[in-house]
C-alpha cells in the first residue's frame, strides 16, 4: 500500500505489486517470491522527498527479507494522521513492525508515537532536524548538504517529483512539540517496563542538524542507540555510505527480532596487538 497523509488528515491507498518503479507513488518493496518475511518498515521521508527516492535502500532491506513500505507524508500532517496510516499496515504486516523517518519525517515517526493506537516495535530516526539551522542557498548548496553520493546527486538532479528548496521551509514549530513530547512521555513509560528500542542514525557532518543536539537527544531517550556516519551529510539513508548504513540497519533489525531487550547477535574482538 502506498498512503499519503496530508495536513487535513487524509489518507488514501492504493496496491502495488511487487516491482518497484522510479515514480513518486511508489512505495512498497518485497522480499523475493517465497523467502521468508523477517519484518515491516514504515518510512517517512522528509522534506522536498517522496517515496521513490528510497528505492535503493527498499530494495536494499527487501533483499534481506524485510517489507518496506515508504508514505508520503507531508510535513505539516497531524500525528493522528499518521498513525493512522501506520496502523493500518502494521495490523496485516509481519513483526516486527518499525516506524522510521529521515528529517521531518523523524519527526513524524516520533510524533506518532504519542497518539493512541497501536505502538510500533521499535523506531528508526535518521538525521533528526531539531533545532532551526540556515538552509542552502542555492540548488549545488542543497545537494551539498543532502548527501555526497555522486548516484544519488544524480538521481536528485534528474528527479521532477522532488521538492527543490524545501530546506528553506522551516520544521512546523507544532510537529517538533509533538516529537519532543513524545519523547517525554517514553521515558515515562520507560519507569512502567515499557520501553521501545530506537535506532538514531546521523551523519556527522550534517551542516541542518547539529550532531552535538543529536547526541545529546539520544542519550535522554530510555532505549535508544545512536550511530554517527563519518563525513556523513542529512540524508543519511542516501549517502556515499548507504550500503554501511543499510547495513547497520538490517542487523539492529535482526536483534530487535530477538525482543525489546536487543539481545546481541555479533560480537566483534579486535585481537591485541
Amino acid at each position: 500500500m502506498t498512503a499519503t497523509a496530508t495536513a487535513t488528515g487524509h489518507v488514501t491507498g492504493t496496491a502495488t505489486g511487487r516491482a518497484d518503479t522510479t515514480a513518486a507513488g511508489a512505495g512498497r518493496w518485497l522480499p523475493a517470491e517465497g523467502a521468508a518475511r523477517r519484518g515491516t518498515l514504515v518510512l517517512l521521508p522528509g522534506r522536498g522527498e517522496h517515496p521513490g527516492v528510497y528505492q535503493r535502500f527498499g530494495r536494499r532491506l527487501a533483499a534481506d527479507g524485510y517489507l518496506v513500505h515508504a508514505l508520503d507524508v507531508a510535513p505539516e500532517a497531524a500525528p493522528a494522521t499518521v498513525a493512522a496510516a501506520f496502523a493500518e499496515i502494521a495490523a496485516q504486516a509481519p513483526a516486527p513492525v518499525v516506524l522510521a523517518g529521515s528529517d521531518t519525517g523523524a519527526l513524524h515517526a516520533l510524533a506518532a508515537t504519542g497518539q493512541a493506537g497501536p505502538g510500533p516495535d521499535g523506531l528508526l530516526l535518521a538525521a533528526l532536524p531539531l533545532t532551526a539551522a540556515v538552509a542552502p542557498g542555492s540548488w549545488e548548496d542543497e545537494l551539498t548538504a543532502r548527501t555526497s553520493c555522486p548516484a544519488h546527486r544524480g538521481l536528485l538532479a534528474a528527479d521532477p517529483a522532488f521538492d527543490r528548496g524545501r530546506f528553506a521551509t522551516a520544521v512546523p514549530d507544532g510537529l517538533l512539540g509533538s516529537a519532543l513530547a513524545a519523547a517525554d512521555a517514553a521515558q515515562a513509560e520507560a519507569q512502567a517496563d515499557r520501553r521501545v528500542p530506537v535506532l538514531v542514525l546521523h551523519g556527522a557532518a550534517d551542516p541542518l542538524a547539529p550532531v552535538d543536539e543529536v547526541r545529546r537527544f539520544a542519550a535522554g531517550l530510555p532505549a535508544a542507540t545512536l550511530v554517527l556516519v563519518e563525513d556523513g551529510r542529512h540524508d543519511v539513508l542516501n549517502d556515499a555510505t548507504h550500503r554501511s548504513v543499510a547495513a547497520q540497519v538490517v542487523q539492529w533489525l535482526e536483534r530487535l527480532r530477538g525482543g525489546p531487550d536487543l539481545p546481541r547477535v555479533l560480537t566483534v574482538e579486535e585481537p591485541p596487538r
